[in-house]
C-alpha cells in the first residue's frame, strides 16, 4: 500500500479502536441493566437505544450535529472549555460511537441474560458484594456475549458514513476514513481508485466479522455443552 492508503486504513481502524473503546464501560452497564431490570419501562428504554439501528445514520449525524452546535447548550459548555467538536477528529469518533453502541448493548445483553441468577446468590451468601460478585461471577460467564458485542461494533464504526460526513465532514487527511474516501473518488470519478479502497475494507470488515463469528460459535457451543 502507499503513504496514503497506509495512513487513511490507520486512521479508519484508530476510530474503529477507540470508538469502541469509548462506549465500551457504558454499554457494557447498559447491557447489564436491561438483562436485569425486569420493572416497567423497560422497553421503551431498548427501543431508544436501538434507535441508531433502524435510524438513516444522517438523521443521527443531524441530531449529533444539532446538539454540538455552538449556539446549542452542550456546544456553548464545550466551547467554553476550549473543546472543539464538529467537523474533527473527535466527531468521527463520537458519530462511529454512537451507530455502533446498539449492537455492543444487545449482544452483551443476551450474555448476561445467560448467566444464571442463582450462582449470583451463592456469591452474595458467602461474602461478595453486588459490585464483587459482578466481575468475579456474572462478567466472567458473559464475557463472550461482551466480546461478541465490542467486535460487532467495531466492524461497525469500520464502515460508518452516513452520520459521519455530516458531524465531521470529510476532510482528506483530517476527518476522511476509508467509507467517506469511497464516497470522494466515485464523485470524482476515480472509479479504479474507489475500487481499490473497496477492497480494502472488505479485507478489513472481514476479518473483523471472521473474529466475530468464531467468538459466537464458541459461544453457543459452550452454551449447548
Amino acid at each position: 500500500m502507499d503513504e496514503g492508503l497506509t495512513g487513511l486504513v490507520l486512521f479508519t481502524v484508530a476510530v474503529a479502536a477507540l470508538s469502541t473503546a469509548l462506549i465500551l464501560v457504558p454499554g457494557v452497564a447498559a447491557a447489564y441493566a436491561l438483562a436485569r431490570w425486569k420493572g416497567p419501562g423497560r422497553g421503551v428504554v431498548e427501543t431508544v437505544l436501538a434507535l441508531p439501528l433502524v435510524l438513516p445514520p444522517t438523521a443521527v449525524g443531524l441530531v449529533l450535529l444539532e446538539l454540538l452546535a455552538r449556539d446549542s447548550v452542550l456546544g456553548r459548555l464545550l466551547d467554553a472549555m476550549g473543546v472543539e467538536v464538529v467537523f474533527t477528529p473527535k466527531a468521527v469518533v463520537l458519530a462511529s460511537a454512537v451507530m455502533a453502541f446498539p449492537l455492543l448493548v444487545r449482544s452483551a445483553r443476551a450474555g448476561f441474560e445467560e448467566v444464571d441468577p442463582r450462582l449470583v446468590a451463592v456469591a452474595r451468601t458467602l461474602g461478595d458484594t453486588r459490585t464483587r460478585a459482578f466481575f468475579r461471577v456474572t462478567l466472567p460467564l458473559a464475557w463472550r456475549g461482551v466480546l461478541t458485542g465490542a467486535l460487532l461494533a467495531f466492524s461497525r464504526a469500520l464502515g460508518e458514513f452516513g452520520a459521519t460526513v455530516l458531524v465531521a465532514g470529510n476532510i482528506p487527511g483530517r476527518t476522511q476514513t476509508l467509507s467517506l474516501a469511497i464516497f470522494q473518488r466515485t464523485q470524482v470519478g476515480q472509479d479504479a481508485e474507489a475500487l481499490k479502497l473497496a477492497g480494502v475494507a472488505v479485507v478489513l470488515a472481514f476479518g473483523a466479522m471472521y473474529v466475530t463469528e468464531v467468538v459466537t460459535r464458541r459461544r453457543g457451543a459452550r452454551g449447548l455443552a
